[in-house]
């Protein structure tokens, strides 16, 4: 995929968590490779790949006794990079992502949006060049995600991000790609407007994203 945003919609179960795993190189296909710029996640190859590549899981999980800076700049260390300089580039990731006033606070005590976000600063410290995130919406509040959304859009400009979610919203605004997994395979893949042009032709707005998810993947019950 060589959009800069893209979404991966499918319903709860449907394997979006386990691919984007794969792609992560946190599990091994059950066949074929997983490549991103010319490198494979396997044998001599995976060190570097994990370079150019980061997942934020569903749930991150604060260090005990890390402040956030301090949680940032150990996700630069882990990457390989030099102590000193994963302290440097902490320092603006985490002004790209809003979070320099909380730098100092330990990492346990902010909210769920907040520590999104600073999954996504310990990506921006190694300068990743693509970032998988799983369900990144999921239980944060109103405010929190029109939050993330103005983040995703910056992040676009610079980074490659590929986005999991059972959710249709703001596809046009936020996403350049389009991908819909459901039974273990990608059943569809395109630009918005493609995806879009699969409802039938009475709905709009976010019910037109709402009636094309539903005519690849099947009501949920």
């Amino acid at each position: 995929m060589d959009a800069r945003a893209t979404v991966l919609l499918g319903p709860n179960g449907a394997g979006k968590s386990t691919l984007m795993a794969i792609a992560a190189s946190h599990l091994p296909p059950s066949s074929g490779s997983v490549t991103f710029n010319g490198g494979t996640a396997k044998g001599r190859q995976l060190a570097s790949y994990r370079k150019g590549v980061a997942w934020i899981p569903q749930q991150i999980t604060p260090m005990p006794g890390l402040t956030v800076r301090e949680q940032v700049a150990y996700a630069g260390w882990l990457k390989g990079m030099p102590k000193d300089l994963a302290w440097k580039a902490s320092e603006d990731a985490l002004r790209r992502v809003d979070l320099t006033r909380l730098a100092e606070r330990k990492s346990h005590q902010v909210s769920g949006g907040q520590l999104r976000r600073m999954g996504i600063a310990g990506a921006l410290t190694h300068r990743s060049e693509l970032i998988l995130m799983d369900e990144p919406t999921a239980g944060l509040d109103p405010t929190q995600r029109l939050v993330f959304r103005e983040l995703l859009a910056d992040l676009a400009g610079s980074v490659q991000v590929i986005v999991s979610t059972h959710q249709t919203e703001d596809l046009a605004d936020l996403y350049t790609h389009v991908a819909v997994l459901a039974h273990g395979k990608i059943c569809f893949q395109g630009s918005p407007a493609d995806f879009h042009a699969l409802a039938p032709s009475a709905t709009r707005g976010r019910e037109q994203a709402e009636a094309a998810y539903v005519m690849l993947v099947g009501r949920e019950i």
